[in-house]
This record gives structure tokens, sequence and C-alpha cells, in this order.
């Protein structure tokens, strides 16, 4: 019965981990950009959009592909470093989780 005591207790601490984990995410505020800061996104680690700015310069009404395309890339640059945050993360508790045979 020891290894099911042990199997409840690192399943109580992979729940805990994943908890911390989410409120990290919910928390996290990553910034993407483009056009070299003339469109610039925050996202928080769930990938939803907090705040979009847009430089005055930017918006022309006989061009609004251009604004479009720089939206799409702002946001997809913020996404690429929340991918890469939340990798660290997921690193960091991994580490923190003693699986036996896996870690």
């Amino acid at each position: 019965m020891k290894g099911i005591g042990n199997i409840q207790k690192m399943m109580k601490q992979a729940k805990e981990m994943q908890e911390r984990l989410q409120r990290e995410m919910a928390e996290m505020k990553i910034e993407g950009s483009s056009g070299g800061g003339m469109v610039t996104v925050v996202l928080d680690g769930t990938k939803s959009l907090i705040s979009l700015t847009i430089s005055p310069e930017v918006v022309d009404k006989d061009d609004t592909e251009m604004l479009q395309d720089l939206i799409v890339a702002a946001f997809n640059d913020a996404s690429t470093k929340v991918d890469e945050a939340l990798s660290e993360k997921m690193g960091a508790f991994g580490a923190g989780l003693k699986i036996p045979g896996l870690f």
C-alpha cells in the first residue's frame, strides 16, 4: 500500500503544479511587435489579446491590407514568445516533479 500513497502524493503535487502554472499563465504579459514597433500587441499566457497599439502613421484608409498584415505579424511574434516562455516554465515544473523512471 506504500506505493499507492506515493502515487497519491505525486498526483497531488502534479495538481498543485498545474494550478500554479495556470495562475502564472493568466498573469503573464508578453509583448510582440511589427513594423519597427508601429504595431504592438500584448498577450497573456493563454494567448488572449490584452492590448493592441497602432501608431497613427501606419493607418492609411487606402492600404488596410498593410495594417492587417502588421497586426497579424505582431500577434504571431507575441504568440511565439508566449510559447517560448511556457516551454521554459514547463521545463522548470518538470524538474520539480520527481517521477521515478522519467526524471
